[in-house]
């Protein structure tokens, strides 16, 4: 298979997991909301519990996305993990303590209290969701950082690549476009995390409260989506040129992309109406249907993130510039593995579609009941 093929499928392969990450972040985004929609203790544990049957799938989805852009791409790995690294240890610390807050809530002589691990899952939802779409938003608007290959041969300092930066990746919050990303990111976990909530627990308070909750989260996503969207298709990208790899600028590039990938368009426009739909349901009063929210805006998430890595990495694309050097920018031709190593990896991820059956199979039969109040006095189980 020529690798200019391994190398499309492997991009492919990021932007479903890249995808499938934002869409699981409604976990972050429900744990955000344990104090305004749950206003009593019984409350508040069944919203802790519905989301802890899932916050293991977010975790594990995120560490398989850094481990197969490592694997695939690893001049992107050494450039944005290896000089980015505050962005990323910020990150990566609220998802450790999601981890504790999920294993040590719930159990006997707790001698920090429930509120202090509610809290840890507060901040994870905060921190966890703005700093992902902030740090994703750099494959539009770039990083400032070097590569220079020929370092290789200089063996007292052979890193290739180099930050340019003293912030090392949290500069990226100086860049408005960086944030309304991140922002979008944030709302939009909280509101399918609702829609998560209304699918998973049977009770009316929380059923009244998520309602209200969904209308005031849709509408600010809605302004930071739109105002990103905005920015993404007027702004100049980065494009290579032919077969000698020379990266230049090029007006209103990503919406040339949009136009020229005309499944992608697709893509992009039907997962924006499924999300749309998704929330419509509930706030039309479908009763019929308003629990079924999650499944139109979940696969509607999926499908919009989808053709934004497209957009970023397809059509003669960098999908990494640099804004400080822009020969430096990485495409996936310049930045993967070799061809052998990424056709060895292909027969691997010939197992993925089993784990996406595995995933699939586990979700519903979690999520077999409701969770009520009733479920939670019975004990068992909980976090």
């Amino acid at each position: 298979m020529p690798i200019e093929t391994l190398q499309a499928y492997w991009w492919i392969i990021i932007s479903i997991l890249g995808s499938l990450l934002v869409f699981l972040m409604f976990v972050q985004g429900g744990q955000t909301l344990i104090y305004t929609i749950g206003k009593t203790e019984p409350e508040r544990k069944m919203l802790v519990n519905t989301l802890g049957r899932k916050w293991e799938f977010t975790f594990t989805t995120l560490v398989t996305f850094g481990g197969a852009f490592f694997a695939s791409f690893p001049l992107f790995y050494s450039t944005s993990f290896g000089g980015a690294y505050w962005v990323w240890m910020a990150i990566l610390f609220p998802f450790i303590i999601q981890a504790v807050a999920y294993e040590f809530r719930s159990k006997p002589n707790n001698f920090l209290g429930h509120k202090t691990y509610e809290w840890f899952l507060i901040i994870n939802g905060l921190l966890g969701t703005v700093l992902i779409g902030t740090a994703v938003a750099t494959f539009f608007t770039g990083s400032a950082f070097l590569v220079d290959k020929s370092a290789l041969t200089n063996l007292l300092d052979p890193a290739i690549s180099r930050w340019q930066h003293p912030a090392h990746g949290l500069e990226a919050v100086l860049n408005w476009r960086n944030v309304a990303l991140g922002l979008a990111v944030f709302f939009l976990a909280r509101v399918l995390g609702i829609l998560y909530f209304m699918n998973t627990i049977d009770d009316e308070n929380i059923m009244i409260r998520s309602k209200k909750q969904l209308l005031i989260n849709v509408i600010p996503f809605l302004v930071f989506f739109l105002a990103f969207t905005g920015a993404l298709l007027t702004m100049p990208g980065f494009a290579v040129r032919g077969q000698t790899g020379l990266i230049y600028g090029e007006s209103l590039k990503y919406f040339h992309n949009l136009i020229q990938m005309p499944i992608v368009l697709m893509m992009f426009a039907g997962g924006v109406v499924f999300v749309l739909l998704g929330v419509a349901l509930p706030l039309l009063d479908m009763n019929k249907y308003a629990s079924s929210g999650i499944w139109y805006a979940g696969p509607g998430t999926i499908l919009t993130v989808f053709a934004l890595f497209c957009l970023a990495g397809f059509n003669n694309t960098a999908y990494y510039p640099s804004t400080y050097d822009l020969q430096s920018s990485l495409t996936i031709h310049n930045s993967s593995s070799s061809q052998y190593t990424l056709t060895v990896m292909s027969y691997v991820s010939l197992v993925v579609p089993f784990v996406i059956a595995y995933i699939w199979y586990a979700w519903r039969a979690i999520n077999s009941k409701k969770i009520d109040a009733a479920e939670m006095e019975e004990g068992g189980h909980t976090y």
